[in-house]
């Protein structure tokens, strides 16, 4: 499908095997990395059959950003195409189903998917300012270098009346682990290296899951001031929900539900309530552009 008239004017680009790519100007060692781990066929294809793939996450995104038909959505940080996978048979066919990202080989599974696969940096995107009526980043901040420009960059996109959406970023105060926590946190590396790997199959694919998700660890992580600073300036009514990725649709109206005990104790240790939110694993944003 041509996309040429969501551009901006004398933008350039290419077409490869379909896929708009453009240039990159910057290529930073967080986006070396997020293309090495996603452009990994094997990786990339486990990644698309078992992350964000849940009912759970499914009742909650459907109630998020709801009816697709015909609306301009823009996913930001698609991998593979995991949003489209999960919601496609609840809401509807989009009339552009625009995704973004860095890995020919994500893209190429998106585009099988239904996607118009675009090439190109998160923090520089190619489109003009208000052409959404959806723009989706799910999991996807926290692997850009500068999260508030990306953010940014993602409001520019939506068009008066439209929504954007983010979800599985972590929390800043639930992550950041303190005291006897943080050395568990640090010793779990040590771990790995004895085994061999952690919840990935091989010791390179876990260096590299680590490598591109810059922003989750200690010390980092988003925040709900974060959203509303770089949402509400340019029009956005902004809702944050606190969660621990195992409830639907109640997320949105306040519920959070309860993490695993391991993240519990590692906030206990941290001297955090665990059932506080302060301490939910990560806050989803449902950001809607004011007419």
């Amino acid at each position: 499908m041509d996309i040429q008239t969501l551009l901006n004017e004398g933008i350039t680009f290419e077409l490869k095997n379909n896929c708009w790519e453009f240039p990159i100007l910057r290529r930073s060692k967080a986006l070396e990395a997020n293309a090495y781990y996603f452009n990994n066929q094997e990786w990339a294809k486990e990644y698309l059959t078992y992350c964000h793939r849940s009912d759970s996450f499914k009742s909650r995104w459907m109630t998020a950003t709801g009816n697709w038909t015909d609306k301009t959505v823009i996913d930001i940080g698609c991998g593979p195409g995991n949003i489209y996978a999960t919601l496609k048979d609840v809401v509807g066919k989009p009339k552009y189903l625009i995704g973004v990202d860095v890995a020919p080989t994500s893209l190429n599974f998106a585009a099988k998917l239904g996607y118009i696969p675009v090439l190109t940096d998160a923090h520089h995107l190619p489109f003009k300012s208000g052409i959404a009526d959806i723009v989706i980043l799910n999991a996807a901040l926290h692997h850009c270098e500068n999260m508030d420009a990306v953010l940014k960059e993602a409001a520019r996109l939506v068009k008066p009346g439209g929504i954007l959406v983010t979800d599985h970023d972590p929390q800043y105060s639930a992550w950041n682990y303190k005291g006897i926590a943080k050395l568990l946190w640090d010793a779990r590396l040590l771990w790995y290296r004895v085994i061999g790997h952690g919840f990935h199959k091989t010791s390179d694919q876990q260096k590299w899951g680590l490598a591109c998700e810059i922003h989750h660890k200690p010390g980092h992580g988003v925040k709900t001031e974060m959203f509303e600073s770089v949402l509400e300036p340019h029009g956005f009514s902004v809702n944050v929900y606190p969660h621990n990725h195992n409830l639907g649709k109640e997320v949105l109206s306040g519920n959070m539900g309860k993490a695993k005990f391991k993240y519990r104790l590692g906030n206990v240790f941290s001297g955090r309530n665990p059932s506080s939110k302060a301490s939910a694993l990560t806050l989803m944003c449902v950001a809607n552009k004011l007419a």
